[in-house]
């Protein structure tokens, strides 16, 4: 009989030693199960238990199966470590029965839904991470107190959804957007900023119901805040939906992580091949902030398990994870690539790959190693490419990898999201402390948690050092030579309010939902608009407003005309010393000659006879 933890359980010497003998016996070759029945037998409990720990008792006894299979830890082989399974099989820990022997979970791993130790077993009944059997049985009777509520709140025809989860998923238009007009659609895409190009696009949604997902789906994106599509959701779930590649780019914070989720649960949801989805980001923070928003998307629904594969924690736990049977790869290039070359994982059976902040995996010199990563994948998958600036390089590179795709663009391209007031202001090198200084001492401008962004991580350090001691703040520093856990722990101070300014390099300035943060101080200007656009838009997350403040000068002469170019049709003032510097000028003089020679170059009806009569002059004087 199982037994919880609240059972306290009394063994003499001579039962000890027979427990003993029996576990070694176990260890030896005896299955789990031999294991739990034998432990049964030589378990005495002297006291008596209260009725409704009687009941606790039965329920749990009346959900206890196989160890291994309750938990799904059994060795799954992946590719060339099948011919092994028989060996390694014997060489595993027996699973831990109560949540106290269990670790405490590290940053990014698993957590138990239950005590939130160390989920290193995942429950075949709700796929949802557990640490032990104990917590296990607790999970199940918390799921058999919440469907009964469920059950008699909301009555639903379980038949229906269960019909709907078994069959295959063809993504067609909502009679309601059949409906509409074409000059209707037009006009609403034009309303929202919305442009699309390529062949045979679908309609955009307007409602979640009109994609026609299980309700569990739609449950969990209410209970996620998803109450209406924001516009790149509106355009990018059908098109996704239909199995079409994808080019998209649109404002940070406009919820790309939810419109590229969708298509891959929709996509994975009946497929027996695992796995069978990959989501590739250039940082282990966005990778972790992804699996999260995946498992509240997927919870409920059956056999869909993620694995989170990053840098800076320990590879043999994410092996084990993903030798149970997961669904979605979550992952960064350079993990992903020694797991593949560790023969671990075969990639066969992928149907879909997202590349997500593709310009900075690009930048980052992640190229190469995303395109080793897509070689191993069968060519017939979807392929879906998402960042908030996409520049000419990185479509020059899509026009390789994606077939007949879409390419979808919401709001103004690769400027800065709209929703973010920008000041920038003229600071020389030396005076840039004090004005700092005075922006958190200014009660209109200040509104913590304040995100500093600087060049270099010597110069995040002092200057986080600086702010805490003139100011009295409560200040941390952020960048990549910090320990995996210690990054965890500013996210998670920064999300808790924790911290009243975070120092950081570009570490933060990609994907993250730091929905509190309302001010950003560019102290350094970045070394490219296109990190520019990401910094200042965190602070204008899901649609709030925020405040940018950048610093300018000399130092930052060879982004000048960019600045002006990407920053002034926003209605923002620039300082004069910026728009009456000569390094400006002549910036906007040489593209204005690089323009006029690419119009010379053109041939057309106007001046097709001036370009034969040079020709033929040209070679008379040869």
């Amino acid at each position: 009989m199982f037994l919880p933890r609240s059972i306290k359980v009394k063994r003499t010497a001579d039962e000890d030693k027979s427990c003993t003998a029996k576990k070694n016996k176990l260890s030896s070759g005896g299955s789990l199960l031999e294991e739990t029945t034998e432990i049964q037998d030589c378990k005495s409990v002297g006291t008596q238990t209260s009725a409704s720990t009687n009941n606790s008792s039965e329920i749990i006894q009346e959900h206890r199966e196989p160890a291994a299979a309750d938990l799904g830890v059994a060795n799954i082989p992946l590719g060339k470590d099948s011919q092994n399974t028989e060996d390694d099989g014997s060489l595993e820990e027996p699973i831990k029965s109560f949540s106290k022997s269990q670790r405490w979970a590290e940053p990014g791993e698993p957590v138990c839904v239950v005590c939130g130790r160390y989920g290193e077993y995942i429950c075949d009944k709700t796929d949802e991470d557990v640490c032990s059997l104990e917590c296990k049985a607790k999970h199940l009777l918390q799921t058999q107190a919440k469907e009964k509520q469920l059950s008699s709140d909301q009555p639903t025809d379980s038949q229906a959804e269960a019909h709907l989860l078994n069959t295959p998923y063809f993504y067609k238009d909502h009679s309601f957007i059949l409906g509409l007009r074409d000059e209707q659609v037009e006009n609403l895409k034009l309303q929202l900023g919305i442009a699309v190009q390529g062949q045979q696009v679908p309609r955009p949604i307007v409602e979640f119901e009109h994609c026609g997902f299980p309700e569990t789906l739609n449950n969990n994106l209410k209970n996620s805040g998803y109450e209406v599509p924001t516009p790149i959701q509106m355009q990018m779930i059908p098109v996704g939906l239909l199995g079409r590649d994808i080019l998209a780019s649109a404002d940070t914070g406009s919820g790309k992580t939810a419109a590229f989720l969708l298509p891959v649960i929709m996509k994975v949801l009946k497929e027996t091949e695992t796995p069978s989805a990959i989501i590739l980001a250039p940082t282990r923070e966005l990778a972790i902030q992804i699996e999260s928003q995946a498992k509240e998307l997927m919870a409920g629904l059956p056999n869909m398990r993620t694995v989170l594969l990053v840098g800076g924690l320990p590879l043999p736990p994410q092996l084990h994870r993903l030798r149970q049977s997961v669904k979605v790869i979550i992952a960064t290039p350079g993990r992903l690539l020694e797991i593949l070359k560790q023969s671990s994982v075969q990639l066969h059976g992928i149907k879909i790959v997202v590349v997500d902040e593709v310009d900075t995996m690009l930048k980052m010199g992640f190229q190469q190693q995303v395109l080793d990563i897509l070689e191993d994948i069968s060519h017939d998958h979807q392929t879906i490419l998402v960042s908030a600036t996409i520049p000419v390089g990185i479509e020059h590179l899509a026009n390789q990898l994606l077939h007949n795709f879409v390419r979808i663009t919401v709001g103004e391209k690769n400027l800065p999201c709209s929703n973010v007031r920008q000041i920038v202001l003229w600071v020389e090198e030396p005076s840039k402390k004090k004005k700092l200084f005075e922006i958190l001492n200014d009660k209109k401008l200040f509104k913590p948690p304040v995100l500093v962004f600087v060049d270099c991580k010597l110069g995040a350090d002092l200057l986080s050092d600086a702010v805490h001691k003139i100011t009295g703040l409560q200040c941390t520093a952020m960048h990549s030579e910090k320990s995996q856990v210690e990054r965890t722990d500013v996210l998670q101070g920064l999300l808790q309010e924790k911290y009243e300014v975070i120092v950081s390099t570009g570490v933060l300035g990609r994907g993250l939902d730091l929905v509190n943060v309302k001010l950003v101080v560019n102290f350094d200007m970045p070394s490219s608009m296109d990190e520019y656009v990401h910094q200042v838009g965190r602070a204008g997350r899901l649609g709030h407003s925020g405040t940018a403040i950048t610093f300018i000068n000399n130092n930052s002469k060879k982004l000048f005309w960019d600045v002006v170019k990407r920053v002034k049709p926003t209605g923002t003032i620039l300082p004069p010393q910026l728009l009456n510097s000569p390094y400006l000028h002549d910036q906007k003089r040489r593209e204005q000659q690089r323009l006029k020679q690419l119009q010379n170059s053109l041939v057309t009806g106007d001046n097709i006879m001036d370009i034969i009569k040079k020709h033929n002059k040209n070679n008379s004087q040869r």
